[in-house]
């Protein structure tokens, strides 16, 4: 004798299943990116990273007082030396966004910047 299965449960398979399809891949977990200030630069100064994919930055000075300005994301912090702060945020748009120091910190201050690329 043949089961019958009701239209109910399978309209509940069909909302679990559309669910679960659209949840991020394994692959797309969050990026975590090591970043260390210093008179007058960051390493790295020049970060890739995926659009839609959360990042995750750990900033750290390892000589004085230093600011990270990511203005295109609205970040902005202040880098304590051997202190790590951490900052996230999903990048939502693609392209080559600058960051800088934004707390004077001596004579090569106004160089002290990189670029996050942010690719599809």
């Amino acid at each position: 004798m043949a089961r019958k299965i009701s239209p109910q449960l399978v309209l509940a398979a069909l909302v679990v299943l559309g669910f679960a399809l659209a949840q991020p891949a394994a692959a797309e977990q969050t990026q975590f990116i090591r970043l260390k200030a210093h008179m007058f630069t960051f390493a790295p100064d020049e970060i890739v990273v995926k659009k839609g994919v959360p990042v995750t930055l750990e900033l750290m000075s390892i000589d004085r007082i230093h600011g990270f300005n990511l203005p295109d994301f609205h970040i902005r912090t202040t880098i304590e030396p051997w202190v790590s702060t951490t900052i996230s945020f999903t990048p939502d748009k693609v392209g080559r966004f600058i960051f800088a120091c934004d707390h004077f910190c001596g004579d090569g201050h106004d160089d002290m910047s990189g670029v996050i690329v942010v690719v599809d």
